[in-house]
């Protein structure tokens, strides 16, 4: 088992005994996203897999959050901020906008792109960086430095 899915299965366990609800519900719907994918392909995540899952989960609350927002729903938009704080804390720490330049530098470096052209080049090379970083972050810086 993915030490971020025993985590979070320990997490889940300390919310129900000391009353959290709202942690609770958000870790079971996790939990169950999770179960879902390992019934589906049979398989045994790994923490790989789970960080990919939970991205995504944050990226569905990312948008119902815009969308709430715009609808003016600051309730509905503020319990979907909850969960999406929830989840980051189970995602591996990002990348600072300087680390960033700094790692997407290198590996401008190490495919030899010069230009806009090379963009597809540094984003197949930049996908090593998915778990620390957001492909809108490193395609923005990308585009960027190569501009």
């Amino acid at each position: 088992m993915s030490a971020i899915k025993e985590k979070m299965a320990q997490d889940l366990k300390e919310a129900m005994k000391s009353g959290e609800t709202f942690k609770r519900d958000t870790l079971r719907l996790l939990n169950s996203a999770l179960k879902q994918v390992e019934v589906d392909k049979r398989i045994v995540l790994s923490d790989e897999d789970v960080i990919s899952i939970l991205k995504s989960a944050f990226k569905q609350r990312e948008d119902a959050l815009e969308s709430y927002l715009n609808a003016k729903r600051d309730d509905l938009a503020q319990k979907e901020k909850q969960e999406m704080d929830i989840i980051l804390s189970y995602l591996p720490k990002q990348l600072s906008d300087e680390e960033l330049r700094d790692a997407v530098k290198g590996i401008i470096a190490e495919v030899g792109a010069k230009d806009g052209k090379d963009l597809g080049k540094v984003m197949g090379a930049a996908k090593k960086l998915s778990a620390i970083a957001d492909g809108k972050r490193i395609s923005a810086m990308a585009k960027e430095l190569l501009s």
